[in-house]
């Protein structure tokens, strides 16, 4: 999609300053009069805001539901955005669409009732979707529907009809329910810490330590982390409820610092954990226990200038994840994800500390969702029951 704007134009046979906008030509008045000047700003603003539409070019209502979600989809690319890219909740919100597609392109937004978002989820049930991300997609659809009555592109009682349709309710439903996020074996994380790169092994430590999730430990830059006091802060220039405006602080204790200290001996704004640097360090380890001298063809090939795919200066979240599968296969224990290892550290905070102090070091601004994270210690409960019950 261009981001270039219509421009401002002379149509010379009225001597009037115009703008076409959906193919429709709009006359502004005097060329190069401060009123035209102000029309065009004012129809540019009302067509951009409008995910490059206009209300009075489609009556409200009459659009298909193709062009909404056409409309939309071009707003949420640059809504749902950072650093340029967009997020996974525009890929999250493009699938929740995907079945409306199939099913209802064609039709106009008015005939898209109660009975047709229930067919749709119906068809989400089928492909073996969990209860949960069903609810999750089917509220997408409905925030599509909102934003076209913000918009007016869509009459709000068709919005009204749509928020009847209840979520679906667990043991009511032949939708499969997911499993919860358990804490992982500390017996099974150590067991992989030796299979896989250095980076790897000392992120995997700070979450257990820290409960930090897996999108801020790969983050972790020297710039970001307050060193002045006895228990360092680190605060992750990016993080997932920043678009809140809520503040986020980890807070780094004596053992954290200790893991994190050989890291930060580079520049400010350089990030901790380089897969480059994993790389280079993998090549060295392979030549130094190479067991067959290196053909002089081999020593003189040169290394490409530009790789197909050339290696990136830190981590994301699948990439962290990889090499953590990686290294379990390699020592065949079973299956976690790097997610659980912040379940494991709220679990043992809450056990050690109570909840209110897990919620903080989970930076989280409700208990309901710390207790989630933060399992309840049963082994104090099993021995409060044999002694009382």
């Amino acid at each position: 999609m261009s981001d270039r704007l219509p421009s401002y134009r002379h149509h010379k046979p009225s001597g009037q300053a115009v703008v076409t906008l959906n193919g429709r030509d709009f006359y502004l008045g005097e060329f190069d009069s401060p009123s035209s000047r102000d029309a065009y700003d004012r129809l540019v603003c009302e067509w951009l805001s409008h995910g490059r539409q206009l209300p009075n070019v489609v009556a409200c209502g009459n659009l298909s539901i193709v062009e909404l979600m056409a409309a939309y989809l071009r707003f949420a690319e640059g809504y749902y955005s950072r650093d340029g890219k967009p997020t996974s909740e525009y890929t999250c919100m493009k699938d929740a669409l995907r079945p409306v597609r199939e099913l209802y392109s064609r039709i106009s937004i008015r005939e898209f009732g109660p009975i047709a978002l229930k067919a749709v989820r119906q068809r989400m049930v089928d492909q073996g979707l969990c209860r949960r991300l069903i609810n999750h997609r089917v509220n997408r659809i409905r925030r599509m529907f909102k934003w076209g009555v913000e918009n007016e592109l869509v009459p709000p009682d068709v919005l009204h009809s749509l928020q009847a349709v209840a979520p679906l309710k667990k043991g009511r439903t032949t939708a499969r329910e997911s499993e919860p996020v358990r804490p992982v074996a500390l017996e099974h994380v150590e067991a992989v810490l030796p299979a896989v790169a250095r980076q790897i092994a000392a992120m995997i430590q700070l979450q257990l330590l820290t409960a930090m999730r897996p999108g801020e430990v790969v983050l972790m830059r020297p710039a970001d982390i307050d060193q002045s006091g006895d228990i360092w802060i680190y605060r992750p220039q990016r993080h997932k409820t920043d678009y809140r405006d809520l503040a986020r602080e980890v807070l780094l204790g004596p053992k954290a610092q200790e893991i994190l200290r050989p890291w930060l001996q580079r520049d400010r704004d350089a990030y901790c954990f380089s897969p480059a640097e994993a790389v280079c360090e993998r090549n060295e380890q392979r030549r130094q226990n190479r067991k067959t001298p290196m053909t002089p063809s081999q020593a003189e090939r040169l290394r490409e200038s530009s790789p197909k795919r050339p290696t990136r200066q830190r981590y994301d979240r699948d990439s962290y994840r990889r090499a953590i599968e990686y290294g379990i296969k390699k020592v065949g224990v079973p299956h976690w994800h790097p997610h659980q290892l912040r379940h494991t550290c709220a679990t043992q905070v809450r056990s050690q500390c109570g909840l209110d102090v897990a919620q903080v070091v989970l930076g989280h601004q409700s208990v309901d969702v710390t207790q989630v994270y933060a399992q309840a210690n049963r082994t104090k409960a099993n021995l409060a029951m044999s002694q009382l019950g």
